[in-house]
């Protein structure tokens, strides 16, 4: 049982159907079915009784209240005394039409003995009527008949008819006064607890204002325990906002690299030494060659990758171009070490999506049209220096591409 009142509860399809054509979906049927019959008005007038128990409306205001087992074991009377434009399981009734609605409207003698019907049933709930505009409170007896409530479900199916017909002869108003109590003896007094699912499933969406349901939904959020279990409103702030938070980090990266990768190439030069071309040609080849071995393999198989394809580009070249092409690689391999310190794979893989060559600067620096190629070679020069020095693998990268 205690794992049964803990579960999270879950929407009903049949009830948010059932709920949303009597809203925006009614009449279910042509108005010509009935028209001429106007059963339920008759029987409001007292001309005829409800079948299949022949007892007229007189009778069932005046004997049959306050008679709580009668009203609690009859299953016919309900769809009399409430009728919708939908077919009941007392196949006897029959359904509203709009002209039945509107003739029903205009007659006193049909609406006085509905307000009388409508008083008997809350008193049987325990629930009683103080005011014209709809509002309700606690009747006299309304501890045995909560109680009762509680534990007799059936009537929360009566309930909905109830609402459903109100609105449907001219009493809308009087709907969510008394779903807010109901709501407020389920959730703040715990009375009736029994009845809050009902009362969340159908009782709140019998009212058209979608402004009055929203409110009682609020309402209903604020008291609801366990407050994670509640799914009748929209989710939570948090949890859309931590969703968006998830997409962020890839952007800042893409996006400026992207631009800047555009901007240099439509700015470089026509005239460029032929250091400086030989480098962009053969730097672009060894994209083309890195990216078809996988940009899913790790950071040293590309270097081993490319290396391969530095070594058969350099045989072809003259000793000038062999000279330039491993000086601006030795660059490129001490940025990559770089990169791989500050940037993971995945950032690696998006840069050279976006920018169209490796994480290192090589590239850049051939497309500045700024520099010339005397600035180029005196830079890489200085950076071969530097690499010598420092006993990293300019020197053997150097031995390796000798003739």
């Amino acid at each position: 049982d205690g794992t049964e009142l803990t579960a999270k509860p879950k929407r009903s399809f049949y009830a948010a159907r059932d709920l949303y054509k009597y809203r925006h979906q009614y009449p279910n049927f042509k108005d010509l079915r009935y028209q001429n019959d106007l059963c339920n008005l008759r029987f409001y007038k007292n001309k005829i009784p409800f079948k299949p128990d022949g007892v007229y409306i007189e009778e069932v205001l005046n004997k049959w209240k306050g008679d709580y087992e009668k009203l609690e074991h009859n299953h016919t009377y309900i769809q009399w005394l409430f009728p919708l434009r939908e077919q009941g399981l007392n196949f006897y009734a029959k359904e509203l039409t709009t002209y039945e609605i509107e003739e029903f409207k205009k007659t006193k003698e049909a609406i006085r003995r509905f307000l009388l019907a409508y008083k008997m049933m809350l008193e049987f709930f325990g629930i009683k009527l103080i005011d014209k505009t709809g509002n309700v409170a606690r009747a006299a007896n309304w501890q045995e008949r909560f109680q009762h409530l509680n534990e007799s479900q059936h009537n929360y199916l009566r309930i909905t008819r109830i609402l459903k017909s109100l609105g449907e002869l001219g009493y809308e108003s009087f709907k969510s006064p008394l779903v807010k109590f109901i709501l407020h003896e389920a959730l703040v007094e715990d009375t009736i607890p029994n009845i809050k699912q009902s009362a969340l499933e159908y009782f709140v969406y019998t009212i058209r204002d979608r402004r009055e349901r929203r409110k009682l939904l609020r309402f209903a959020q604020q008291h609801y325990t366990p407050s994670e279990h509640f799914i009748w409103g929209p989710p939570r702030k948090q949890k859309s906002e931590g969703s968006k938070a998830n997409k962020k980090p890839a952007s800042p990266v893409s996006i400026p690299n992207s631009h800047i990768s555009k901007h240099k190439k439509l700015k470089e030069p026509k005239n460029t030494s032929a250091s400086g071309s030989s480098v962009g040609k053969i730097t672009e080849e060894r994209k083309a060659e890195c990216t078809k071995s996988g940009e899913e393999n790790d950071q040293n198989e590309q270097e081993m990758n490319c290396d391969a394809v530095e070594q058969n580009n350099s045989e072809k070249n003259s000793d000038t171009d062999t000279s330039q092409l491993s000086k601006s690689e030795e660059i490129h391999d001490n940025t990559d070490r770089k990169e791989d310190a500050s940037h993971s794979k995945k950032d690696d893989e998006n840069l050279n999506n976006d920018c169209g060559n490796h994480p290192g600067f090589i590239e850049e620096d051939s497309c500045n049209g700024e520099n010339s190629s005397n600035n180029t070679s005196t830079d890489l020069q200085d950076n071969l220096d530097k690499d010598t020095l420092s006993g990293g693998t300019t020197t053997k990268a150097k031995d390796e591409l000798k003739p």
